[in-house]
């Protein structure tokens, strides 16, 4: 059983020889014809997986409160791109936008907002959700085109959906893992014969043999661009995604399918491949870049500390029974630890420039 992107990577591979996890990767999410980003409605009930937007407008709303914030503490500059890499449907700047309209008006009449979204879909979607807001809205296929001024920056789960490399551990040192064809012409997973700069690995011995490291240069290559952009005018971007706060060992490469797990080599192009995000290393690269750290914490202690549960409970002031305990179970799975819910998995990490103190991160002593 394979899929009609499964049987042209195949095709690939017995013309070229096994693919790297980043070329598969890519292939998989944006292959023009078959790519699971250029063929499917990822999002939602219906989708292969939920967003934390599309679980409840609390996520979105708290997004803007820190945006208003971000504004204020960088001393309310006049001209504003508020950005979206990566939106989805538009619902988290939906959400955004309301709240920034209610809680700093000024702010919300000066701005322009940019969305950049390369599925034309996805953009059609997004117009829709974003109607209400007219002209000040414009969308935009890359961040280079987003007008140059200060900027304040959001990105949900975009970084995880960027192709990594990986290399796994033999014993001739680190190799690159790559995709090629076992003796029954199925995918299967190979090692190349590139080897890893060993100065990228965490300190101490080296691991077992066939443990996995991962490492993400065009990650790297897309939190620069935007480091660059607020070194030269200035503001703040706000990264939330699943992954880990210290740089390890492991294999986070991982497909959803119908909100279930699906082994990554069994649908391509017919579910969403992901991996875990490295966000020690995101933050390396955004000092690099000369920004200031403002902090990186659990998406639940973030959420909780701009307010979501004062929110939540605004939310369900006068509703039925029902309404409020829907709200309580969405801000649950929105800030809550454990199994299905998003609050410890999910973290979110804040820089800017020049530097300033942002809540709900405790300033760095």
């Amino acid at each position: 059983m394979t899929t009609a992107l499964g049987e042209k990577i195949k095709a690939i591979i017995r013309t070229n020889g096994p693919l790297s996890i980043t070329d598969y990767f890519s292939l998989c999410l944006a292959d023009p014809v078959h790519g699971y980003y250029k063929t499917r409605e990822p999002f939602g009930q219906s989708g292969d997986f939920v967003t934390a937007p599309e679980v409840s407008q609390l996520f979105g709303e708290m997004i803007g409160v820190f945006v208003v914030h971000a504004w204020q503490r960088h001393g309310t500059p006049a001209d504003v791109r508020l950005v979206e890499i990566g939106p989805g449907r538009g619902t988290m700047m939906s959400d955004m936008l309301r709240v920034i309209g209610k809680l700093a008006p000024q702010l919300y009449d000066a701005m322009t907002v940019h969305l950049v979204e390369t599925s034309e879909r996805l953009q059609g979607f997004q117009q829709q959700t974003l109607e209400a807001h007219g002209a000040k809205v414009s969308w935009h296929t890359d961040f280079g085109e987003v007008p140059e001024g200060f900027t304040l920056l959001a990105a949900n789960e975009l970084f995880d959906a960027i192709p990594i490399r990986q290399f796994v551990r033999t014993a001739n040192g680190f190799r690159e893992r790559a995709v090629g064809l076992d003796i029954n012409d199925e995918l299967t997973f190979t090692t190349g014969v590139a080897t890893l700069d060993p100065t990228l690995l965490p300190e101490g011995g080296p691991p077992p043999i066939g443990t996995i490291f991962e490492v993400a240069p065009a990650r790297q290559a897309v939190m620069t661009t935007i480091c660059d952009r607020l070194a030269a005018h200035g503001g703040t971007a706000l990264a939330i995604d699943y992954g880990h706060m210290a740089t390890g060992f492991g294999d986070t490469l991982q497909a959803v399918r119908m909100h279930e797990y699906d082994p990554p080599l069994e649908h391509p192009g017919e579910a969403d491949l992901t991996s875990h995000v490295d966000f020690q290393h995101l933050a390396q690269t955004a000092l690099a870049s000369g920004m200031h750290i403002n902090g990186c914490c659990h998406q639940g202690d973030f959420l909780i500390g701009l307010g979501l549960l004062e929110r939540a409970a605004a939310l369900g002031r006068d509703q039925d029974a029902a309404t409020q305990e829907n709200i309580r179970a969405a801000a649950e799975r929105l800030a809550g630890a454990g199994e299905g819910k998003m609050g410890e998995l999910f973290k979110a990490l804040a820089v800017s420039s020049p530097a300033i103190d942002l809540l709900p991160f405790r300033p760095v002593s």
